[in-house]
C-alpha cells in the first residue's frame, strides 16, 4: 500500500495525489521504519551513528567518593592535625580518625572516615593544624563527590535511538565502555541532473553553477549517512535508468528532473526501473515537485546485476527496503525537500528517535501560501523569529543567513503564534 492510501487524513486541494506536508513528512518515516542493522564500533569511530541499544552504566559513576575540591579531606570538626597527602590517580590511604585531614587534589579518592572537603580557599595551616576560614560552617558531604552520584552500575543512561555525539561518547568512556553497538549507516548516493550545471569556475550564458552538490553531502553526512558517491548526470533518458538500476545505495537522492519538463525524465526512469511512487508532490512551497519512491532490491533482475546488494536491504514492499528522495532542482525548493522527505527517512533508516518539534513566537506576521504550507528562512530575536529576504526558490542567500526554518501553515501566521521550527543546513 502507497503512503497516500495509508494516511486517514485528507489530501489538500491542490490535487488528487498531493499530500499535505505534515503527511508527507510522515510517510517519509513510516518507509524507513526499518532501522539498519546493528554493528560494534570503537568509540572513535562511533560517531554521528545511532545508538542501536540502550547505553548501560559498566560501574558506578563516581565508582568511588571523590573529592571535588582541592584542599583537604577532613575528618570530624576541626581543628584538624594534617598528615599526608592524596593525588588523583591513587588508591586512598589509610583511614582517618577524627580531628584528622589529609591534603587532597580534585578528583582523589576520599580516604575512609573522611566526613568533608575544606577547599584551598577555605583552609589555613598553623603548623600542623589546619583551621576553617570559611564564612559558613563545614557540612557533612560538603565537596564530596559521593560513589555512584550520577548513575549506578546496570542503570540504563541514554535509550536506543540517541544520535552519538561527542557527549555521548564522553558519557560511554566514563562509564566504562570502548565500543559502542551503532546502526550502520545509510549508504547515499547524491545524482545531480542536468545539462546546465558547472563543477566549477563562474557561470556563463545558458549555464549555472551546482550548488546543491556541495551543500547536500556534509548536510547528509551530519544527519548520520555515509554519502558513498556525488554523480553528475546529463539529461539523458538511458542515463538516469541505468543509474537507478545499477545504484546499490539504501537511498538515492536525485536533485532536479521532479516536474514534467521536456527533460524531466525522473518519473519515466523509476517507472522502469521497477519503483513504486510513495508520495508525489506535496502541498509546500518552495519544492511542491518533490517525491518518494520505493526502489527493487539491489539485487532483483530489475535492478540491474544480481549480488550488488547491501546489508538491511530489502525486496520493493517490504520494509528494510531502498528508497529515492527526487528533490527539485532549485537550491531552496531541494533544501525544502531535503527536510520534507529526506531527513525524516535518513533518521528512521538510522534507528533515530522521533524528536518533538521546536515552537517558537513570530516577532511580526509570517507570509504564506493560500493553501499550501511555507517553508521560510528565519532567524532569532529578543521578540521571536523573523523572516529574512531573498526567500525564493532558486535562491540561497536568505538560507545562508537562517538559524531556521520556519513551518508557516496555509494562510500565514499572525505575529506572536507559535511556528515549528526546523534546523537549518
Amino acid at each position: 500500500m502507497s503512503a497516500v492510501g495509508q494516511t486517514t487524513v485528507a489530501a489538500p486541494s491542490t490535487g488528487p495525489g498531493v499530500l499535505s506536508w505534515a503527511q508527507a513528512r510522515e510517510a517519509a518515516r513510516r518507509a524507513g521504519l526499518s532501522p539498519l542493522p546493528a554493528v560494534g564500533l570503537p568509540l572513535a569511530e562511533a560517531l554521528g551513528r545511532t545508538l542501536a541499544e540502550p547505553l548501560t552504566a559498566l560501574t558506578d559513576l563516581p565508582a568511588f567518593d571523590t573529592s571535588a575540591m582541592d584542599g583537604w579531606a577532613v575528618a570530624g570538626p576541626g581543628p584538624w592535625r594534617v598528615a599526608g597527602r592524596v593525588l588523583a590517580g591513587r588508591a586512598a590511604s589509610a583511614p582517618l580518625a577524627d580531628g584528622a585531614a589529609v591534603e587532597i587534589a580534585t578528583g582523589a579518592q576520599l580516604p575512609p572516615g573522611a566526613t568533608a572537603v575544606l577547599r584551598r580557599e577555605h583552609g589555613r595551616t598553623d603548623g600542623t593544624l589546619l583551621h576553617d576560614c570559611g564564612r559558613h560552617p563545614l557540612t557533612t558531604g560538603q565537596d564530596v563527590r559521593p560513589r555512584g552520584q550520577e548513575c549506578r552500575r546496570g542503570e540504563a543512561l541514554l535509550p536506543g535511538g540517541v544520535p552519538v555525539g561527542p557527549a555521548v561518547l564522553g558519557l560511554a568512556a566514563a562509564c566504562g565502555h570502548d565500543r559502542l553497538a551503532v546502526r550502520r549507516r545509510p549508504v547515499v548516493e547524491l545524482l545531480v541532473l542536468g545539462d546546465e550545471l558547472l563543477a566549477s569556475g563562474v557561470p556563463g550564458p545558458g549555464l549555472v553553477r551546482d550548488a546543491l552538490g556541495p551543500l547536500l553531502p556534509p548536510w547528509l553526512r551530519a544527519a548520520g549517512a555515509e554519502v558513498a558517491e556525488v554523480r553528475a548526470v546529463r539529461d539523458d533518458f538511458g542515463l538516469l535508468r541505468d543509474a537507478l538500476r545499477h545504484s546499490t545505495a539504501d537511498i538515492v537522492v536525485t536533485t532536479g528532473g521532479t516536474a514534467a519538463g521536456p527533460v524531466d525524465f525522473l518519473h519515466r526512469a523509476l517507472a522502469e526501473a521497477g519503483a513504486r511512487l510513495l508520495v508525489d508532490g506535496v502541498a509546500v512551497r518552495p519544492g511542491h515537485p518533490m517525491l518518494l519512491a520505493e526502489l527493487p532490491s539491489a539485487a532483483s533482475p530489475s535492478a540491474g546485476p544480481a549480488g550488488g546488494g547491501l546489508p538491511g536491504g530489502g525486496p520493493a514492499g517490504l520494509p528494510g527496503g531502498r528508497h529515492l528522495v527526487g528533490l527539485p532542482g532549485n537550491p531552496l525548493a531541494a533544501v525544502a525537500g531535503t527536510v520534507t522527505l529526506a531527513l525524516p527517512l535518513l533518521h528512521a533508516r538510522s534507528g533515530r528517535s522521533a524528536v518533538t518539534p521546536v515552537l517558537a513566537p513570530t516577532a511580526v506576521g509570517l507570509p504564506g501560501h493560500p493553501v499550501d504550507t511555507r517553508l521560510l528562512p528565519v532567524r532569532h530575536t529578543a521578540d521571536g523569529v523573523v523572516p529574512l529576504a531573498f526567500d525564493g526558490p532558486a535562491m540561497l542567500r536568505g538560507l545562508a543567513r537562517a538559524e531556521a526554518l520556519a513551518v508557516v501553515p496555509p494562510g500565514g501566521a499572525a505575529a506572536g503564534a507559535p511556528v515549528e521550527l526546523l534546523e537549518a543546513p
